[in-house]
């Protein structure tokens, strides 16, 4: 009898929704109140974000991290203009175009990246190597929090790029996905790792933290916000029950509950890389910053997992990719090594 797919380490969107997320969803469906954000939960979560981030920033919540970061893309960048993002970003591999169409056009520009971090110097060449108006401006630079390769820049790292970035009048995105994964890979603040080392606009990952179809976008620099709710609802991103969105985030974001789950799932994905490694002909491939794993196995060991129901990603990053998330628990880990070890 064939065995019934795991799915535990396909992706952290795999999980379901946490309880804080779901008690959030239940705390917001009772009586009436005003649509389109216009509520109270909604204001009281935007508040939450502003001292989340010990700054004065806007929040919007949209349904997912492509009209995140494709909506927050187009609002740095004209048509003429360009972004400089890492060659394994997830905007330039799995956006399906839609930073570039929803700016109409701006191109993406790939830079080299080393362990999924975007290398200063290639940023700098794609910058500088051209003036002319034959050539798309650039405008942005797009770095991802934690990398598609799972390691986690550091604030210094970001204020660096940040720097030059800003010094060549380009404006700093970040795709955060997975960024409470990297804050609890680290040990600096939310406003150490963002705004104060130079980004000013980032994509809040809540999806994969936890909750239900919902993404934040806080712009830092409060002036590149403008009409910004306008592209949200041109691009059918405006929820009109808005408070089942904003719900799910006052409730993370309280009692540092986000850093209950993420931390957790960190800690498994180290443990899942510690035993891992210790099996002969298995290499972890990356640093295990937050809560992915990439590993090359042996095909042999590869096929007898997928044999055993185990899901996961073997076109990421050149090996396998196993990624934890808040629900991964520690049976998870000795069942899936036992097999491995098999």
């Amino acid at each position: 009898m064939a065995l019934a797919s795991k799915y535990h380490f396909a992706s952290d969107n795999t999980a379901g929704i946490c309880p804080e997320a779901w008690q959030g969803l239940q705390e917001a469906n009772s009586g009436y109140h005003p649509s389109y954000g216009a509520d109270e939960i909604t204001a009281r979560a935007c508040e939450s974000f502003r001292d989340f981030f010990e700054t004065d920033c806007e929040v919007y919540f949209v349904f997912n991290g492509t009209a995140a970061n494709s909506l927050s893309l187009a609002t740095l960048c004209q048509s003429y203009h360009s972004v400089i993002c890492g060659d394994v970003a997830h905007v330039e591999t799995d956006e399906c175009g839609a930073p570039e169409f929803f700016s109409n056009g701006s191109k993406l520009l790939t830079a080299r990246t080393l362990l999924g971090k975007l290398d200063s110097l290639d940023v700098e060449r794609l910058i500088t190597h051209r003036k002319d108006l034959h050539y798309p401006r650039p405008r942005a630079l797009s770095l991802s929090q934690s990398t598609e390769l799972g390691t986690v820049y550091r604030p210094d790292e970001i204020a660096k790029l940040s720097a030059m970035a800003k010094n060549h009048g380009l404006h700093v995105h970040m795709d955060g996905a997975r960024f409470f994964n990297a804050l609890a890979g680290t040990t600096a603040s939310p406003a150490e790792i963002t705004w104060k080392a130079g980004v000013d606009v980032l994509c809040c990952g809540g999806t994969k933290l936890g909750m239900a179809v919902t993404e934040a976008v806080v712009f830092f620099d409060k002036t590149l916000a403008l009409d910004f709710e306008y592209r949200c609802k041109q691009a059918g991103q405006l929820c009109s029950k808005m408070r089942f969105i904003s719900a799910q985030w006052l409730r993370l974001l309280t009692d540092n509950v986000w850093q209950s789950h993420a931390t957790r799932a960190n800690r498994l994905a180290r443990r899942l890389a510690e035993g891992l490694g210790s099996i002969p002909g298995v290499q972890i491939l990356y640093p295990v910053d937050a809560n992915a794993v990439f590993a090359s196995f042996p095909e042999i060991i590869r096929d007898h997992l997928k044999a055993r129901g185990w899901q996961f990603y073997n076109f990421i990053g050149g090996g396998s990719r196993l990624m934890c998330s808040w629900s991964t628990t520690d049976a998870d880990i000795d069942a899936f090594l036992e097999d491995a070890q098999r």
